[in-house]
């Protein structure tokens, strides 16, 4: 069996965890480093918290590259330090697996045309629960027959975008299939400034952002006499793990970029 050689930058965050446990638990990877604002030259292992581990963090990511010459990256970290990530990976012909959000339509063009350009895989998903990917392509099928649609996503308090990257790329589905729409009464108004939320092709996107909470969505579709509601929840981040795994096995086949992990699902 072919090793596959992963390093995985933002190990210390919750995301970052399980992805760490995912590596080191599955036949067939190698956790070969990580990389980190802190503890330079030190073994993850030696870190509180985490399972024994020789893999060494870096703290200069283009010295991880050279040195440890990975065939994946694992991405879990913030828009700006993950889009640096990505494009000095795919520029090492590293394949970078990205569940950062919050990436404009500009930094994705600029990473698809250097994925063509470097013919070097790389996927990118707003959200690696297989549930809530299939909830986006359900709530796509639903907007050929329900033209009124809003969306309400629900996350922990220290998220920091809004609207999570979930929420715009099943906006984004939907428009593919649905005329764009002025919801609402056309002489509606706002008594207080953003209670009708984002607006996106006519649709109104709604963003929590409460303690206790993981990462939950809603697709509301309203019809004469009838609604229907399409929503998946995550109750703890674990349930991300297996849309990792399968990216990662999926981009060592691949030599173009894919924008969400529905287009990697049969």
């Amino acid at each position: 069996m072919d090793i596959v050689k992963i390093v995985i930058a933002g190990p210390r965050g919750r995301m970052g965890k399980e992805a760490v446990n995912l590596v080191l638990g599955t036949e067939g990877y190698e956790l070969s480093a990580v990389v980190d604002r802190k503890y330079e030259g030190m073994k993850l292992g030696d870190i509180d918290g985490f399972p024994e581990s020789d893999a060494l963090i870096y703290t200069d990511f283009e010295k991880c590259l050279q040195d440890v010459q990975p065939d994946v990256l694992i991405d879990l970290t913030t828009p700006e330090v993950g889009m640096y990530h990505t494009k000095t990976a795919l520029t090492y012909k590293v394949r970078p697996v990205v569940g950062t959000t919050g990436f404009s339509k500009e930094d994705l063009a600029e990473l698809e045309q250097l994925s063509q350009e470097q013919e070097t895989g790389c996927i990118i998903a707003p959200n690696f629960a297989v549930g809530a990917v299939l909830m986006m392509k359900f709530s796509q099928m639903a907007a050929k027959y329900f033209s009124d649609v809003e969306i309400i996503e629900l996350h922990h308090d220290q998220k920091l975008d809004a609207p999570s990257g979930t929420a715009v790329k099943t906006a984004q589905m939907i428009a593919d299939v649905r005329e764009s729409k002025k919801q609402g009464h056309k002489d509606e108004k706002e008594t207080i400034q953003g209670a009708r939320g984002a607006e996106y092709e006519g649709m109104h996107i709604h963003s929590v952002r409460l303690p206790g909470l993981i990462a939950h969505q809603q697709v509301l579709f309203g019809a004469d006499g009838q609604t229907l509601t399409i929503r998946h929840d995550s109750y703890n981040r674990n349930s991300f793990m297996s849309g990792v795994k399968l990216a990662v096995d999926t981009v060592m086949k691949m030599d173009s970029f894919v924008y969400g992990l529905e287009n990697i699902i049969e």
